[in-house]
């Protein structure tokens, strides 16, 4: 779990540092704003495109290998993005990053099943969020820390000697599982690879406002793409994308959880940093501090969560959580200038503290619903799920800001994300009636 935790640790700060060195990187390597929002979408492009390829590449010659690969492809990638000079190399590394971070987030949960025993996988569940949580509530102070006595090369070239450690520790502890002989579906990962790359550019098309036309083209070109994995994946043997693990009701109804409450909550973290600065008045570094609570509160709650995950039923903790999640929104919505620190903060504690009561026993319950011998692509598909909700609602926010005043903008967004939250609590309540039905005589 060290070296799972560094290299999590790594990954999930990197974006997040990266975001607050935007500005300042496109001064020094001379390109304009619009175009370094493609340095963190090249990123997330990559992580998208490889992460099922790698899950089923992981079923195929180990986990634990494709996790190892990743951290040295991420540390590589890092060294050469600290040493970027123009748009071109920069992104080229940024891209390589993403391959490596794909590489340890496609079988991160597939990892930490053969980690812990089947009587205690919540609490390691649960760790595993805290540690997300709490390097995506420090990540912009570490960057802070590093920007105020070096340049922003240093916020990438930190990443190495932690490669090396975790990598080190990885190689003598990380558990080795059995792996199945099966050929790899190269014509599906290429498939898969131009499916969500469109998906991407598609979105980045409709939030830029670019032609009708050019919008109808890649919406076409993607959807003839994805229908051609789906029907060369359904019928398959050993299927790269496991569309096949949506046939079991309790995993697709996890996946479909997970879906709505990271649209929620994406819509929520792009819009409120805008809705305190535009709508209550806040100072930007204000607006820093006013933020934390919510990733902190989703730090505490999620290993206990993960004990409760043990005991008492994901679909109960789940609706349970979420329904927080989604008050703790709208109260958030319904906030007027003038609004004090208090009032904000317990409204975002209570926002990340439901969203961590449903995260750890989702998690548990999508890894063990699966048969053993598919958790890599159990674990591919909880991060497409992630990874998918955020940017539909990333989509979602880019219309809305385009179509609604910025003042009325934020708040509707908060609003419908509120929405998600509360739908993805319903999903969630369906698998009490199945795991019911399947206990039942």
């Amino acid at each position: 779990m060290l070296s799972v935790g560094l290299v999590l640790v790594m990954s999930v700060m990197d974006s997040t540092m990266a975001n607050v060195a935007l500005p300042t990187i496109a001064a020094d390597i001379g390109i304009e704003p619009s175009l370094a929002v493609w340095i963190v979408n090249a990123y997330l492009m990559a992580i998208l495109v490889t992460l099922l390829p790698l899950a089923a590449l992981g079923d195929i010659i180990g986990y634990s290998r494709i996790y190892m690969g990743g951290m040295v492809v991420f540390g590589i990638a890092s060294i050469a993005t600290a040493l970027s000079d123009s748009m071109l190399t920069f992104l080229m590394s940024r891209i390589l990053m993403g391959i490596g971070a794909s590489g340890v987030m496609s079988v991160n949960m597939a990892v930490v099943r053969f980690i812990f025993p089947i009587n205690i996988m919540g609490r390691g569940i649960g760790l595993n969020a805290l540690i997300i949580a709490v390097s995506a509530a420090v990540g912009p102070t570490v960057a802070s820390i590093i920007l105020s006595f070096a340049e922003w090369p240093w916020l990438f070239a930190v990443n190495a000697p932690i490669s090396i450690f975790a990598l080190t520790v990885g190689f003598y502890s990380l558990p080795a599982n059995i792996h199945v002989r099966k050929p790899f579906d190269y014509l599906s990962a290429f498939l898969n690879a131009v499916t969500f790359a469109l998906l991407i550019i598609l979105i980045g098309s409709i939030g830029q406002g670019a032609n009708p036309l050019l919008i109808g083209v890649e919406f076409l070109v993607m959807l003839a793409s994805g229908y051609a994995l789906y029907q060369r994946q359904v019928h398959a043997s050993s299927p790269l994308v496991p569309f096949d693990l949506l046939r079991i009701p309790i995993f697709a109804l996890s996946i479909g959880t997970s879906t709505c409450s990271f649209i929620a909550q994406t819509l929520a973290l792009i819009s409120l940093p805008f809705f305190f600065q535009t709508n209550l008045g806040f100072t930007v570094v204000q607006t820093g501090l006013l933020m934390t609570p919510w990733p902190l509160a989703t730090g505490v709650i999620a290993p206990i969560a993960g004990r409760l995950a043990d005991r008492y039923p994901a679909g109960l903790l789940g609706s349970l959580g979420l329904a927080a999640f989604s008050v703790g929104l709208l109260s958030l919505a319904m906030l007027e200038p003038g609004a004090l620190p208090f009032d904000i903060g317990w409204r975002m504690v209570l926002a990340g503290a439901g969203f961590g009561l449903y995260q750890s026993p989702n998690n548990r319950t999508l890894v063990l619903s699966a048969p053993r011998d598919r958790s890599g692509g159990a674990a591919g598909m909880q991060g497409m799920a992630r990874l998918v909700g955020q940017t539909v609602g990333a989509a979602i926010t880019a219309v809305l800001f385009s179509i609604v005043i910025q003042v009325q903008a934020t708040i509707f967004a908060i609003g419908v994300g509120a929405l998600f939250a509360l739908g993805g609590a319903v999903v969630s309540g369906f698998r009490l009636r199945e795991s019911a039905l399947r206990d039942a005589p």
